[in-house]
C-alpha cells in the first residue's frame, strides 16, 4: 500500500473524485445513510487528507485529519474508511496509525478527538482512544466521541 498525505489544494483531480466517491460508496450508499458529506473541512487550509492505494493507484483506505478547532477544540480524526476490497487485513489499523503519526507531528501539543460509530469502539480502544461521551445519533447512526490523549502535561 502506498501512502499519501496531501492537502486540499496538493490533491489531483482524480484523487480527489476517488476518495469521495469512495466516502459516498460507504457511508452514503452501503450505511443507507443520506448526510452532508461534503463540508468545507476538506477545503480547510490545515485539513490533510490521508490516502491509502493498491498498487493499481486505486483508493482503498481514507481519513481526514483536522487541525485542532476545526471539529473539536483538540485536533481530530475522521472520515476514516477502508473499501470494501481491503477489509479484513489490517488496513484500518494502518491507516489510523498514519492518520495519529500525522495529528501529533502537526499538532503536539493537541489530543486527538474522534466522533465514531459506536459499533467501533472497540478498534478505537485498541488505537488509544477513550469514550468521552455517551451513545448519541448522527445522521441516524450511533456514534461515541472518543478522545487520545497525546499532550504531556507540564
Amino acid at each position: 500500500m502506498l501512502w499519501k498525505s496531501l492537502s486540499f489544494s496538493e490533491l489531483s483531480l482524480n484523487e480527489l473524485y476517488d476518495l469521495l466517491k469512495l466516502r459516498v460508496d460507504v457511508f452514503v450508499v452501503e450505511q443507507n445513510c443520506p448526510y452532508p458529506e461534503l463540508d468545507d473541512k476538506d477545503r480547510h487550509a490545515q485539513t490533510q487528507h490521508l490516502l491509502g492505494l493498491n498498487e493499481q493507484g486505486v483508493i482503498q483506505a481514507y481519513a481526514r485529519v483536522l487541525a485542532p478547532g476545526v471539529s473539536y477544540p483538540d485536533a481530530s480524526i475522521g472520515r476514516v474508511i477502508v473499501a470494501d476490497s481491503a477489509r479484513g487485513g489490517g488496513v484500518a489499523h494502518t491507516l489510523m496509525q498514519k492518520a495519529i503519526a500525522i495529528s501529533t507531528k502537526k499538532w503536539p501539543e493537541h489530543n486527538i478527538q474522534l466522533g465514531g460509530q459506536e459499533h467501533l469502539k472497540a478498534f478505537y480502544q485498541q488505537q488509544g482512544f477513550e469514550p468521552v461521551s455517551e451513545m448519541y445519533l448522527e445522521d441516524g447512526i450511533p456514534h461515541i466521541d472518543m478522545l487520545r490523549v497525546t499532550k504531556v502535561e507540564a
